[in-house]
């Protein structure tokens, strides 16, 4: 017992055994496949990652080949840089996205501004001049309502008062022309 020793198995002899559960399974003919539990033996034996050991183990039990079941890996260098590139476009596209709506608001203040000023210049009110000729005018009502039976003795007032109303329309027509 002291000697060790090794077997090794061909892949013509695990497709020979594979053909031959085939064959045995076909011969059963049984209804619905079982689920096979696994034993429950503390003493189990490690099985590794190699996918032909796995092979070779599941063709011995009697259990049909599966392809084997690749877990997600961590990204690769190619898939980061091009993950990055991504991210760094997005970064620059947000950047070009908050300059623009700095330059909207910009624009929009300085818009508003200029309306603001049109609208000054468009509609100024006139400047207020005081009414003229309006002490010649007072001055005649005074006299009416004093001499309400005799209006004739406000004649010279009423004269003084179309005199300064012909002058000033007198200046008006002349600065127009």
């Amino acid at each position: 017992m002291g000697e060790s020793f090794t077997i090794q198995l061909s892949n013509n002899l695990v497709r020979s055994l594979l053909d031959d559960g085939e064959k045995l399974r076909k011969k059963t003919k049984k209804s619905k496949s079982k689920i096979l539990q696994e034993p429950k033996n503390s003493h189990q034996k490690q099985i590794s990652n190699d996918p032909e050991e796995f092979k070779s183990l599941r063709s011995a039990a009697g259990w049909p080949l599966q392809p084997p079941v690749y877990l997600p890996t961590a990204p690769s260098k190619s898939e980061n840089a091009e993950l990055d590139s991504i991210k760094s476009l997005l970064q620059d596209s947000q950047n070009v996205v908050e300059r623009l709506q700095k330059r909207e608001e910009n624009m929009l203040q300085e818009v508003t501004q200029r309306a603001k000023a049109l609208h000054d210049e468009e509609f100024k009110l006139p400047s207020r001049q005081p009414m003229p000729c309006l002490n010649e005018k007072d001055e005649c009502l005074k006299c009416y309502k004093e001499h309400a039976k005799d209006p004739l003795k406000c004649a010279n007032l009423v004269k003084e008062f179309a005199d300064c109303a012909r002058r000033v329309r007198r200046q008006v027509n002349s600065a127009q022309s």
